[in-house]
Formats: C-alpha cells, structure tokens, sequence
C-alpha cells in the first residue's frame, strides 16, 4: 500500500492548438459518462477525497499538487484551458492571432467576465498574472517557459498583446498554466479572487477544503452546489470513507490492494486513466560520481524497476524508459535502453573506477511512495557494492535542499506534468544535467515552425537523455478514480493534477 502526496515544486507542478469553448466554462471536462442520463441534484454536495492538501492557495508561491487539483479551473481560470483529454481550449480568451514572424501574440479577452469580488476583467489583470509567473520569487513549474515573453502591452481593457524574445511554438500551451488573478487581489495565499465557476468556501486545514458554486459566472453554471475537498494522511482512511459514503470519488487511488472491494461492488466505478506523473531517481548531474555518464547508466541497469513497480502498484503504472509519457506527441518505448542488467551495471562501474562500488545519500520525501521506492533502491544497488544512505526529508526541506540550493547527490521525486522532457535542456534546473546539442535541440524545437518538426527534435532529445541516463525514471504512476455509482461527469485522468468538478452530476 502507498500513499503519494504532493509533488510540490519539482512537477507540480511543469507541461496544441486552441480550439473552440462551448458556452460552458467548463465544457466536456470528463471521460466518464455513467448515470449520464440520469436525473441529477443541481444543490448537490460532491465529497472529494484526496492525498492532496494545499499547502498554501497561491499556485506561483509553493501550494503544491493539492493547490492545482482544487483550485484550477474551479476557482481560476486562464486566458486558455488545458482538458481532460490533453487540448487547448480557449477559456478567457475569445480569439487571438499571432504575427507572421511568430513573435507577437495578440488576446482578445471575453466581455463580461467578472472576478467573485465583482471587479471586472480587465488587460491590466491578464498582465499583472503573467507578470507574476515569471516574477524573481515565483516558484510556477512554468516560469522557465514563460521568460520568452519580452514586453506585455494593454492598448485597452480587452487586448493584451505579447511580445517574446524569441518564437515558441509552446506558448499558447504554456498559457494553459497561468491563473488569471485580480492584480487588485491580496493575501492569495489563504484567500482568492479568480473568475471560475465556484468560489471559495471554508478551508479548514487538515481536513477539507470547500467550494461554493459562483451566482454570478460568466459561463454556464456548475452542475452541483458544492464541492468539499476531503484531505487524508493515508490511502486506507480515504477508501474507509468512500466505502462508507463519506465520499462520493478518490480523485487518484493509491492502495492497489484495496481495489478489488470497489471493483466487486455494483456500487461502485473504477476507471483507469492516463497518468503524465513520473517518479524518478534524479541525480545531481554536476555532482560526482554522477557527473559521469557510465556510473548513472550502471545504477540505472542496477534496478530492477519493473519489480519496483510491481511491489507498489500490483499490476497497475507502465514502464517508460524516459520522461515522457505515451500521452506526449514525442514518445517512444525506451525502456530497453538502461534496461535492468547487474552485469552490464558491474561491467559499466569498472570502467568508471568504482569496480568496489561507492556510498552516496539519496534525499527522499517523507511521504509514501518515497520510504518504500527508497529502500527497494537501496537493496538493489548493494548487490553490485553500492552503498546507500537514506536521508528522509519533508517536502519543505526537499525544496530549499534539492530543489532551490541543488545541495544533494541523489534525490527520488515525482513529476506530474506532460510534456516536461524540455527541462532537460536547462542546465540550471535542479538536476543540473547539462548537454549543449540536448539545449539546442530543444530550443529548435521551441521555435519550429510545425508541430511536426518539433516532434520530431524532441523525439531525438527524448533519446539522447536516455542514453545519458540524465535520470532514472522508475516508472509511470497509473491514474485510477473510483467513484459512486450515483456520479457521473468526473474527470477520469487527471493531467497535471487538475480534476475540474464543475460537471459533475450527483443523482
């Protein structure tokens, strides 16, 4: 059994053409369609369960994987909106149109939108939220994406024009991940002033966190009343509570062995989605022994990742070899390229020096599946000399240690965005792997001029940082809800964390 909590800083929170917005904010968040015809409560309560809690409610200051799940495109929106299903729809926006040169974008923003405070939206707002991603002090997953941005104007309440350093092919993508916030707004971190279709209710932290459908929203209005976010320190207490009606849906279940009592009661869906959240073996790229390509390839051929897998996830989560998951345009199967092998992982270790192996600490998140990944790492690698020493930290002193001073040699963590292989071309990120033909592959690939072409760049990225072992990545998590019969209209996977309840029907 595990339990996996945030994955704050390093995934939470970092990554299409825009297509066309039904009248719904909302509009056709979810894969699921039973009870579809059914009759439904609109002043219902839906009951949330999650691992998930905020940490604070500012998605640019550190509030997590639970701030995303919560608060995106329920309580915030952006200029453009990321589906379930993986496609950029315009949300804030009603229409854009980009230069010739592909270097000014230029928004033209919906009429009558309103934040919950009642002040009305305005160029000045989408300015100040752009401003604020990519401000000295933001920790946004996307600031590094966003720095393309050189000068942002308002000719007029409704026009924000952008102007960037240099062509991205990403940025319209990339805006998917901004919050439109009221620039007059204060203390975002406990409070909120955005424009979605709920507002925010009480946050009691600890236990739940609520939001009330809005009276005054711009698009159509939410299916259900409320919707109560329930927070759970362990995968047993949540399943006890959806199994006692407490709640109505586990927005990602993370006790595999605990699924066969739902799945054997009529009572009860289970759906098993698509997941774009990794967990990897980082290592510290420019610390040694790993600056050397041979040792990180042999620790990577060391374990045994597919047994790991098991062991966690029974026979749920996928093996993937690399960074991007089968729902990124640029994946391949590379799982056999630092295969496990423990010859080929003593054979690669002598010809690095380290034929009696080495001792290193391996900086590991207090909360599950961390422990467990941890030890199971441990004892793999002792059988080919290596000596680990496992330092348990939470998830604050993960960030300032790793994430922010890079102070560690080897650190697991878990990476919830799609399409966020392009880290690997910033040598300064925190795993500090750096190739100069991997950078310029991936700027080319920023400024291609067709998705193809930039499929095809980031397809050879993809491979290289494979073959350089720049990471292990030990394994895709699945994305598995489980929900009352009574519900229908829930997102069924979960990209970037975001579970959007606004269509949810309870009947």
């Amino acid at each position: 059994m595990n339990t996996k909590k945030s994955s704050l800083y390093a995934g939470a929170s970092v990554s299409v053409l825009a297509l066309a917005l039904t009248a719904c904010g909302g509009g056709d968040s979810s894969g699921n369609s039973h009870g579809a015809t059914q009759a439904y409560d609109k002043n219902a309560t839906v009951n949330v369960g999650s691992l998930y809690e905020p940490q604070n409610l500012d998605n640019t200051g550190g509030g997590g994987q639970g701030v995303t799940e919560a608060l995106n495109g329920n309580v915030y929106e952006g200029l453009f909106k990321l589906s379930d299903k993986g496609k950029v729809d315009k949300l804030l926006a009603e229409d854009y149109k980009v230069s010739d040169d592909g270097l000014t974008y230029t928004f033209t923003l919906r009429d009558g939108v309103t934040f919950h405070s009642g002040k009305k939206l305005t160029s000045k707002d989408v300015k100040y939220s752009l401003e604020k991603v990519v401000a000295p002090d933001s920790q946004s997953a996307r600031k590094s994406n966003l720095e393309v941005m050189k000068t942002i104007a308002t000719p007029d309440d409704r026009t924000v024009r952008v102007t960037l350093k240099k062509k991205s092919i990403s940025f319209v993508y990339n805006l998917s991940y901004v919050w439109i916030i009221n620039s007059e707004a204060k203390n975002l971190k406990t409070s909120e002033d955005g424009t979605g279709p709920y507002r925010l209710g009480k946050w009691t932290r600890g236990s739940a966190l609520s939001l009330k459908r809005s009276p005054k929203y711009w698009g159509g209005a939410a299916k259900n009343q409320q919707v109560v976010f329930h927070y759970y320190k362990d995968a047993s207490a949540l399943n006890n509570a959806l199994l006692t009606n407490a709640l109505d849906v586990v927005t990602s279940e993370q006790s595999p062995d605990a699924l066969d009592q739902f799945k054997n009661n009529q009572n009860y869906t289970v759906s098993d989605g698509n997941s774009t959240t990794k967990l990897l073996l980082a290592f510290n790229d420019k610390a040694k022994p790993f600056t050397d390509v041979k040792v990180r390839q042999a620790v990577s051929a060391a374990i045994d990742d597919k047994k790991l897998l098991e062991s966690v996830w029974g026979g749920y989560g996928k093996l993937i070899g690399s960074m991007v998951p089968p729902s990124d345009p640029w994946y391949e199967d590379l799982t056999k390229v630092n295969g496990y092998d423990v010859a080929k992982a003593r054979k690669l270790l002598g010809e690095a020096g380290y034929k009696k192996g080495f001792s290193f600490t391996l900086d590991t998140p207090n909360y599950d599946p961390h422990p467990t990944a941890a030890t199971f790492i441990k004892s793999q690698l002792a059988k080919v000399g290596i000596t680990v020493k496992i330092n348990t930290i939470t998830p604050d002193e993960w960030y300032t240690k790793v994430y922010k001073n890079h102070d560690f040699s080897a650190t697991l963590q878990e990476h919830v965005n799609d399409r966020d292989l392009v880290w690997y071309g910033n040598p300064d990120f925190y795993w500090g792997y750096a190739n100069k033909q991997v950078s310029q592959w991936v700027d080319q690939a920023e400024q291609a001029d067709s998705t193809a072409q930039q499929t095809a760049l980031l397809k050879k990225v993809n491979r290289k940082v494979a073959q350089d072992a720049a990471s292990d990545w030990l394994y895709l998590y699945p994305q598995i809800v489980v929900a009352g019969n009574k519900l229908s209209g829930y997102p069924v996977n979960g990209l970037n964390s975001q579970f959007y309840a606004y269509d949810i029907k309870k009947s």
